[in-house]
């Protein structure tokens, strides 16, 4: 894995933005890449938002986003690839927000990740503008920040009838 790793980002797999970017090699998983990085910030947001709540996801969607564009310039820099599907980083900060717009529960876990995973699929203007205009690292985590947007819009009123 490291010497076909280094070869496509590269960096050798134990790299920091390596480990970081790939949210712990989640997004090196094969076919849908995203995916697999949005199902793996589950766990870690269902014990944040359980010990700090709505404010602890969003103070940790914003330490995510800050380390994911660190991780981000690195790979991207590497790589010399815009985007590298391998970085999910993105996602996860993406779907902390969508979590914080409602109360911890299974079914808003469950909703507020398909309803992220279809935004950040279609990408809704102004996701599809950051995603086509804003270059590099920024780039990166841009578009799927804005999408979690519409994906919180979404899950905030299903929230309130739970």
């Amino acid at each position: 894995m490291t010497a076909s790793l280094r070869q496509r980002l590269g960096l050798p797999a134990w790299h920091p933005a390596i480990v970081v970017g790939t949210w712990f090699w989640s997004g090196l998983l094969p076919v849908a890449p995203g995916t697999w990085g949005s199902l793996a910030a589950l766990p870690l947001a269902w014990l944040v938002q359980e010990r700090w709540g709505a404010p602890g996801l969003i103070v940790g969607a914003l330490l995510i986003f800050a380390a994911g564009w660190w991780a981000a310039a690195v790979i991207v820099e590497a790589s010399g690839v815009d985007d590298p599907g391998a970085i999910v980083i993105d996602e996860v900060a993406a779907q902390f927000l969508v979590l914080a717009a409602a109360p911890q529960s299974l079914i808003v876990y469950v909703l507020g990740f398909f309803f992220f995973r279809v935004a950040d699929i279609l990408k809704p203007w102004p996701a599809s503008l950051a995603d086509r205009r804003v270059p590099g690292a920024l780039g990166v985590m841009l578009d799927d920040v804005i999408a979690a947007g519409y994906a919180a819009l979404l899950v905030a009123p299903i929230g309130l009838l739970i």
